[in-house]
Parts: C-alpha cells; structure tokens; sequence
C-alpha cells in the first residue's frame, strides 16, 4: 500500500507485547509502533527491543513505522542505529523543526522519514521540510502545537485550523502524504468522525489514532464509499477527451485523473 493509501495509522507503545498483538487483528492500514511518549523513560530499552521483534514478525502487509525520539532524547541515536536494516517501512520523527533533522535520521536509517509538526516553527518551516531529503510524509502533532500555540484544550481546532493547512499545502506542494492529529476523546464516537470529516475536508490522507476503537470510523471518512467508486468508473468509460458534459456538469481531463486515483486507492484498501 502506498502512504497517501493509508486511512488509520494507529499508534500503540512498542513496550506492550498485547498491543502488538492485537494491531496484527486490526484494519487498520498502519501500525506504529511508539518509542516515544507512550514509553517512559525507564523502559525505553526495553520498548526498542520489543519493536525490533514486533517488526521481525510484521504485521501481515499493513504498513509499518516506529516513532523514535526526538533529536538530543538520550536514546535518540540508539533508536537510529538499531532500525538500520529493519522490516520498517517508515521512521516517524517528532518535533521536527528544520528539514536537516530528517535528513539525519533517513541518513542512519535509510528508512523515509514521516515528520511530525508539533511546534509553530515546524509549521512555519513545512515547506522546507516536507521538499527536504528522506522525507516521505508528515503528522500533524495537534497537541503540542496546542501548547505551544497557548490554544486551550477546550477550545475546540479553529485556532489550529491556518497551521493545519499550511501542513497540506506543504505536503502537496513536495508530492508527499500528509495525516491529522490524534483524537483525544476515547468515548466520543460522534466528536470522532466530526473531525475526521473536517481533516478529509482540509485535504488530510487519513488520521492518525490512539485506540483500537478509533480504526473503523477512520477508515469509513477517509476511504472511498462504494457510491464513489460506481460514479468514478462511469466518469471514466463516459470521457473522451477534453471538456464535456457528463451527467450535468462539466468535466475534462483532471476529473478523470481524480476519478481514477480515487479507484486506485479503493483497490488499494481492498487489498
């Protein structure tokens, strides 16, 4: 599966054996496994250890990463070096502000780098990094950049709305696969696909995710619904060429090439 594919990319500690476990049953289209924040200090040997046998064992053809340290953490360049030569598709890194930090870490891993924007002077530097060697995609990192905004929890995301987008345009302008930010608010299904209907709609791939739970609904918003896929197909046998009329609107080259990416990424899902 291609990134940008990707629907749900669903974070879990590399230092829990039965997470791990239960991602290899789940739909979602990839696992990351997490050396960071969901690992405390004290056992991030341990977490390390545990995603070098996790990746060994895969994750049964979904897409799989593991989020590292940011750059000066003491286990940083330990995480590096042991990746090197792993079954990892991505590197995720986190609170990166300049695109030489991604080119570090792809240089010892020779994994691509998915870079997370979690402080105002990530966002500010997108472009840079998003066009700047290994870099493969970017995470939206809503609740640092919150904090670092001085954005209140509860205030809802129009306040991160500009930086949210400044991250699409960044990522589409360098050609690369682009994710929401997590949601916090394990039991709230509705406030869950709310904002994923509001991060399809800014141009966002798929959501990252924190639980299990989490997967379905954002594999539903951000996967083509079987509707989509009939009206793409029609669209394509209809055109010949240039602009036309097609079932009441005007159509031409580029809603072909939409309709036929849109299909692409179904088939993707489905497979």
């Amino acid at each position: 599966m291609l990134l940008r594919h990707a629907r749900s990319l669903l974070f879990l500690p590399a230092s829990n054996p039965r997470a791990i476990a239960k991602a290899r049953t789940l739909p979602c289209d990839m696992v990351i496994l997490d050396l960071e924040d969901a690992v405390p200090e004290e056992r991030k040997g341990e977490a390390l250890d545990g995603a070098l046998g996790a990746l060994a064992e895969g994750f049964g053809g979904r897409l799989s990463a593991v989020r590292i340290n940011a750059e000066g953490a003491a286990s940083h360049g330990r995480e590096m070096i042991g990746l090197k030569g792993t079954a990892a598709d991505y590197v995720v890194l986190p609170k990166v502000e300049h695109p030489k930090q991604v080119k570090d870490v792809f240089s010892v891993t020779q994994k691509p780098v998915i870079a997370m924007i979690e402080r105002a002077r990530g966002v500010l530097a997108a472009n840079a990094i998003a066009a700047g060697e290994g870099c493969a995609g970017l995470f939206m990192g809503n609740n640092d950049l919150r904090r670092d905004l001085a954005i209140p929890d509860q205030a809802g995301r129009a306040g991160l709305s500009l930086a949210m987008q400044t991250v699409v345009l960044a990522a589409r302008a360098a050609g690369i696969a682009v994710f929401d930010g997590v949601f916090n608010r394990l039991e709230d299904e509705t406030g869950l696909a709310a904002e994923c209907v509001e991060g399809h709609a800014l141009g966002f791939d798929g959501k990252t995710l924190i639980h299990p739970a989490q997967v379905p609904v954002a594999n539903q918003v951000f996967g083509p619904d079987a509707q989509a896929i009939v009206d793409a197909r029609r669209l394509i046998e209809a055109a010949s060429g240039g602009a036309e009329r097609f079932e009441g609107r005007m159509i031409e080259t580029m809603h072909v090439e939409q309709a036929r990416a849109l299909i692409a990424r179904a088939e993707a899902v489905e497979r």
